[in-house]
């Protein structure tokens, strides 16, 4: 992945890059923003683990060790790492039928699935396999992130009915709470709307306002007070606190099990590079800060080994969380480090009130942070302005809502590879012909399109591969079939092609002989140095002649019609 620049005076070593130099004049605020932040994300990491089906407690560990380790080793000043709703989504989804959630099986399978994302975090550091960071368009990853939202919405309606969740996917459920409807404890419903009315009112208030933390504090008091446990409204019960344990995930390591996890490990691999790497461009961006998307691989890496060893889940670089800081008027690291902090106190000291939470007041926060990812907005607005993009976009979303998030983000990858190869597929080529004024133009491959008589420039709009080399012959004969008067020179404008593969120096063979047949030379304006190497290694050179290729458009009409010199 390339590196991007900003301002100068970094700390020179690939670490505390994200913390250094620090502005002792905004050290108060940064404090401030980690202190905000502690407060929104602490109640929201717990309800993933509601996604992921992790006890409570290793929502916190996300933000312990590998957000500090994130903290020292990336690069970035903004990108928040921690829980996220789409990775979680992927490894409840891969792991549902293979341990009970919520078993010690389940989380040590979970913190595997941590250490294999992070191996290949770094193993893509070290071979250069940052790229596929681009696999995943901006349009797919909206139609992806609504269909999590879809289902961690619709997952969560079991628990605030106060009725018991059965069966898997998104449909399944959704026909299980209308069957079990009937079945529907009101007192839970009541606390549910409560919780869902306090979050959504704060916002209404002020973005800044910690509702769901209003909220979880306001619900655990209500809890204690009134004993909701005896009128039948489910909480937590005891939650362990101390800091976690330093260990291997405890599994019976073994190949099959390996092959078994590792097409999820890819996907959420894939996740991470592309949703991490989007958000640290945008704020260095926004904020004119320097950093390395190689450091940031490395530092994602050792943030998922540190989730791995302590026993929770995957983390990711999470576009919300970094948003709230940056609003809240974090700009380095040292904010992410205060929430480390704020974090270890609760884990330390106040895990105790966490038994009076009622669990159907973490499903209301994770339902809500479910339709926060239903990118209403997003898909109209691709609706609007490439229609068949938004196809491309709705039916990832209905991949992840029918089938699965871990097929979800594979049929994304592919679908993006097929918009691709498409665009180059069916490339826009053109034909050069003289303005009014006399200068160039480019038009659409249609009669008259000689740009003199007896001379055609055809520009091809794009690299030269096997996908869209049909499109060259097939439009070069159509070309010479229009031409009128007869073709002499058939000229190919070169100046978009970056690659020639094999494929397309056979084509081009065949086309040389095609218009040689026709008395017609074949010539190359604008040719890139790395092209040209392509094409003498292919023998078209050898075919053409190496006069026929010109680095002017006045060298190519000069050539075209030479001046006749008097004899000597």
């Amino acid at each position: 992945m390339a590196g991007s620049h900003g301002k100068e005076g970094r700390f020179p070593l690939p670490i505390l890059q994200g913390i250094l130099p620090v502005n002792r004049a905004t050290l108060p605020a940064e404090v401030l923003a980690g202190l905000t932040f502690a407060c929104l994300a602490i109640p929201e990491v717990m309800g993933y683990t509601k996604i992921a089906g992790t006890p409570v407690v290793t929502g916190l560990y996300t933000i312990l060790i590998p957000m500090a380790l994130f903290a020292l080793f990336g690069s970035s000043r903004h990108l928040v790492v921690g829980a996220d709703s789409a990775t979680a989504a992927i490894t409840a989804s891969a792991l549902a039928g293979m341990a009970v959630s919520g078993s010690s099986e389940y989380l040590a399978l979970a913190s595997l699935l941590a250490l294999m994302a992070a191996v290949l975090l770094i193993a893509a550091r070290l071979i250069g396999l940052g790229f596929l960071a681009d696999f995943l368009s901006r349009t797919v990853l909206v139609g992806f992130l609504t269909g999590v939202g879809i289902q961690v919405a619709t997952g969560e309606l079991p628990g605030m009915l106060g009725i018991e969740g059965a069966g898997h996917g998104t449909i399944t459920k959704i026909m299980d709470v209308a069957q079990h409807f009937g079945q529907t404890h009101w007192p839970t419903v009541v606390m549910s709307a409560a919780v869902l009315a306090v979050v959504i009112g704060c916002k209404r208030l002020s973005p800044k306002l910690p509702g769901p933390l209003f909220a979880i504090l306001g619900v655990i008091l209500c809890s204690w007070a009134f004993q909701f446990s005896a009128s039948g409204i489910g909480v937590l019960g005891t939650v362990p606190g101390g800091l976690p344990a330093l260990s291997m995930p405890d599994v019976n390591w073994n190949w099959s099990l390996f092959k078994q996890l590792l097409p999820t490990a890819l996907s959420i691999f894939v996740v991470i590079l592309a949703q991490s790497a989007a958000t640290s461009r945008a704020y260095a961006a926004r904020y004119d800060d320097k950093f390395s998307e190689n450091t940031d691989l490395v530092g994602l890496g050792l943030a998922n080994l540190g989730a791995a060893f302590t026993g929770t889940f995957v983390v990711n670089g999470s576009p919300t969380k970094t948003e709230m800081v940056a609003s809240a008027g974090g700009r380095s690291q040292i904010a992410q480090l205060t929430t480390v902090a704020i974090v270890l106190v609760v884990i330390l000291f106040l895990t105790g009130p966490l038994a009076f939470l009622p669990n159907a007041a973490l499903s209301a926060v994770v339902f809500l942070i479910g339709v926060k990812l239903i990118d209403l907005k997003g898909l109209a607005a691709i609706y609007r302005q490439a229609r068949s993009e938004f196809w491309i976009a709705l039916a990832t979303a209905a991949v992840v809502v029918f089938v699965g998030v871990e097929q979800g983000i594979i049929f994304a990858m592919v679908l993006s590879l097929i918009d691709h190869t498409r665009h180059g597929y069916r490339p826009k080529n053109a034909v050069i012909v003289k303005s009014d004024d006399g200068g160039w133009r480019s038009k659409p491959i249609t009669a008259p399109n000689q740009f003199e008589p007896g001379l055609v420039i055809y520009r091809f709009s794009h690299s030269l591969y096997y996908a869209n080399t049909q499109r060259l012959s097939d439009e070069v004969a159509a070309i010479v079939g229009q031409s009128d008067p007869p073709l002499r020179w058939f000229c190919v404008e070169a100046s978009a092609v970056d690659d020639i593969d094999f494929t397309a120096g056979y084509t081009l063979r065949g086309v040389h002989e095609q218009l040689k047949s026709r008395d017609i030379k074949l010539v190359f304006l604008l040719v890139e140095p790395n092209v040209r190497k392509e094409l003498d290694r292919y023998g078209i050179t050898d075919l053409v002649g190496a006069d026929a290729y010109f680095e002017t458009g006045n060298a190519l009409v000069e050539a075209f019609h030479p001046t006749n010199k008097p004899p000597a």
